[in-house]
């Protein structure tokens, strides 16, 4: 089994999460989600982020808008909806439980 695969994938998996939780105080484009989440190690390149961008505004979780830039093309911001907002509300309970869960089971010592 090749271990880079399976962390990838449990990146992958919370991938969505993270996303969500980097637009919560507010609107960010592309590069600035791919920055954060560069900066916090979750190995991610531009092919995998926009259509996961273009995933969740289809869900209704994401908006967006243009916004012109001075360093170049305008830029499109994306920003939770009020849908996201309770999406990601649920995830965060969901995420704490899930986080508990997988504590107790790999911190448990054998008997």
């Amino acid at each position: 089994m090749n271990i880079e695969n399976t962390k990838a994938q449990m990146r992958k998996g919370v991938l969505e999460y993270c996303i969500l939780s980097i637009l919560r105080d507010e609107d960010k484009y592309a590069s600035e989600i791919l920055d954060t989440l560069k900066d916090a190690k979750m190995l991610v390149v531009e092919g995998t982020i926009y259509p996961l961008l273009t995933r969740l505004k289809n869900a209704g979780l994401l908006s967006y808008r243009w916004e012109e830039s001075s360093s170049g093309p305008p830029r499109k911001y994306y920003g939770l909806t009020e849908t996201g907002k309770v999406f990601l509300k649920e995830l965060n309970t969901t995420w704490d439980e899930l986080r508990t869960a997988v504590n107790l089971v790999t911190n448990s010592k054998s008997k």
